[in-house]
């Protein structure tokens, strides 16, 4: 896989493993270093050219300070794995208001947000309202980032079921801010296929003109054995 996308920085979320293992998977992937937030909900692996800072660690997110020779400047990369209760989330929301309230860096928020942004976001089971999203919502917006393009498919979990049973979401994203996006104007974010999870992968690239640095690939988060999970990716 790492020779297939060659990226410096893995993202794991809810790896469904101790964290004793983590040099195991840091060995599997290729990589020099590995690092987990507090819970062991995500894991982080950096290939040995990549220097790193831990700013904040909390249960819900992982920010860390990178520099990189080839760009010359700092960047802030927090990773989420939020809680499914909407009520547990705010204190991730606040985590980052305030990161944002001293933010004068490229910053780029990545990871499972565990809850749409708008209602197009879902497909199938009951409908979504706002007050259920406005908190994600405001937050984004607060903070002053913005969504990233991307190619593939606009679903990246999927619950496992099959036809009235089915639904769709997407609960995986990017967000950065305008300095990340004035360093990196030629990003690229592809939503891979699902291969033996209910979770797409995220790839991103930073775009040819652009140094070969920040690609993080949102992993997978546990098997599922479906026999119909090749013909609804297909459909998806």
């Amino acid at each position: 896989m790492k020779k297939e996308h060659d990226f410096l920085i893995v993202a794991l979320m809810e790896p469904f493993q101790k964290t004793r293992y983590i040099q195991k998977y840091m060995r599997r992937l290729g990589m020099e270093n590995a690092i987990s937030n507090v819970n062991g909900k995500i894991w982080l692996f950096l290939d040995a050219m990549v220097e790193w800072d831990l700013l904040i660690d909390t249960e819900q997110q992982l920010t860390i300070k990178v520099y990189h020779q080839d760009i010359g400047n700092y960047i802030i990369m927090t990773f989420v794995y939020a809680k499914c209760s909407s009520l547990e989330r705010l204190e991730l929301w606040d985590n980052l208001y305030y990161l944002a309230s001293n933010m004068d860096l490229p910053w780029i928020i990545e990871g499972d947000f565990n809850v749409i942004l708008s209602e197009e976001e879902k497909i199938g089971g009951l409908p979504v309202l706002h007050p259920e999203y406005e908190d994600f919502d405001f937050c984004i917006n607060s903070c002053e980032l913005f969504g990233l393009g991307y190619k593939g498919s606009p679903f990246t979990w999927w619950n496992g079921r099959a036809n009235a049973k089915c639904i769709f979401k997407h609960l995986d994203m990017i967000f950065v801010n305008q300095p990340f996006q004035n360093l990196f104007p030629s990003i690229e974010v592809e939503h891979l296929i699902r291969t033996g999870s209910d979770h797409a992968p995220l790839l991103m690239n930073c775009g040819k003109n652009a140094p070969q640095f920040v690609r993080p690939f949102r992993f997978l988060n546990f098997w599922a054995k479906h026999d119909i999970f090749k013909d609804v990716v297909r459909q998806n």
